[in-house]
């Protein structure tokens, strides 16, 4: 079990520093559990225990402090972007709305990643119209992430702040997320202002990934780790300039060395096309669940994101919520993107970490700016 005396001054920062809470406020801690399916490392499975009590005793320590802390935990969904089971949507929307969608054939479809655009617009009005039912501050610690899903994006049109911890060690709170915040808001926004005079961004590392993002009519958003406003959504610990590629254009090679919490057997050689990956060379176990992901979903094969990591408080490699994160880092995402500005829909989002890029925009005259030179920022 965490260690209260060593956590209620990083639950304090959490609540107050990220998310502004105040008292009142209702607040739902949700995490998950492993699935008997599942065989995690002796390490992970640890490291799972402890999230899972972590956040258990987030939720204990806000209805102590601010008298509303709602946990819920559930058995651990089948990858990150895959939507969560129906009592954490009750639990965030209220029994009304759950009804409602439910008579009017969407909740199914919700649940699936199937429904239409305006069966979407149609959720969001029912759920606006309740939003008093609505809880207003979530804290999503479960290992797999709802950052990509539905349900994520419906909390935040009804106004809900929403901070995403996925594959989280509560050890962070102690390293990543003691990152002088101000510093790094400044940080981040210069960078997403560099990124944003592109229309393609070109990626080389020394691993051999060389990739042509395309930026078309795509803008870059900057995820600073304050989550004070209204509909506010971003990763803890944060520190990352991120951006949607545009669908259909993206091309090269990605070299991945790490997943999501271990380093690789043997690098992996991902080959893109026409903004999807149309080949993957290499015998890591990595690479049969990721072509048993593009087996069940032809969308988990795109592009789905580039990522610049702005915290220089993040050094662990093995973690992708904070690998990601780490000054100067680059990461690219497989799967969904429709949660921050895509087209392509997938029950599938998985990020994947590049060491010492260097990223070069270039402008639609055909300039170019190094904004990344050996994993080095040039501001």
């Amino acid at each position: 079990m965490p260690d209260h005396r060593n956590l209620d001054e990083a639950f304090r920062s959490l609540f107050e520093i990220n998310m502004g809470t105040k008292k009142g406020e209702r607040i739902l801690v949700f995490s998950d559990i492993i699935r008997p399916d599942e065989s995690p490392s002796p390490s992970d499975l640890d490291r799972r225990r402890r999230l899972n009590a972590t956040a258990r005793s987030a939720a204990i320590f806000a209805a102590g402090e601010y008298g509303s802390g709602t946990f819920v935990e559930f058995p651990a969904t089948a990858a990150s972007g895959t939507e969560p089971p129906v009592e954490l949507w009750l639990s965030t929307f209220g029994s009304s709305v759950l009804a409602t969608l439910e008579s009017e054939g969407l909740l199914t479809k919700l649940l699936a990643k199937s429904a239409s655009p305006d069966e979407i617009a149609n959720a969001k009005e029912i759920i606006l119209a309740h939003r008093k039912d609505v809880t207003g501050i979530i804290i999503a610690l479960s290992n797999n992430s709802t950052s990509h899903t539905r349900y994520r994006a419906l909390a935040c049109a009804a106004g809900c702040r929403f901070a995403s911890l996925p594959h989280f060690d509560p050890e962070m709170f102690h390293t990543s997320m003691t990152v002088d915040w101000s510093a790094l808001v400044v940080r981040t926004a210069k960078l997403v202002e560099s990124v944003n005079k592109a229309e393609w961004i070109h990626v080389t590392t020394p691993n051999g990934t060389d990739m042509n993002i395309c930026k078309q009519g795509r803008y870059a958003k900057g995820d600073d780790g304050l989550l004070t406003a209204p509909g506010s959504f971003g990763n803890l610990p944060a520190g990352e300039a991120y951006l949607a590629p545009l669908e259909g254009k993206c091309h090269g090679v990605m070299v991945i060395e790490w997943g999501p919490t271990r380093k690789l057997d043997e690098p992996l050689r991902l080959i893109i096309e026409n903004g999807a990956v149309v080949k993957i060379d290499g015998d890591d176990p990595h690479r049969a669940r990721l072509e048993a992901r593009f087996a069940e979903d032809v969308n988990c094969r795109n592009i789905a994101e580039l990522g610049i990591g702005t915290n220089d408080k993040a050094s662990r490699p093995d973690n992708v919520l904070e690998a990601e994160k780490i000054l100067g880092t680059i990461h690219i995402a497989l799967g969904d993107n429709t949660g921050f500005g895509g087209t392509v829909s997938a029950p599938f989002h998985e990020d994947y970490v590049f060491y010492q890029p260097t990223l070069t925009a270039i402008m639609a005259d055909g300039s170019r700016q190094v904004i990344i030179a050996n994993g080095t920022l040039a501001f």
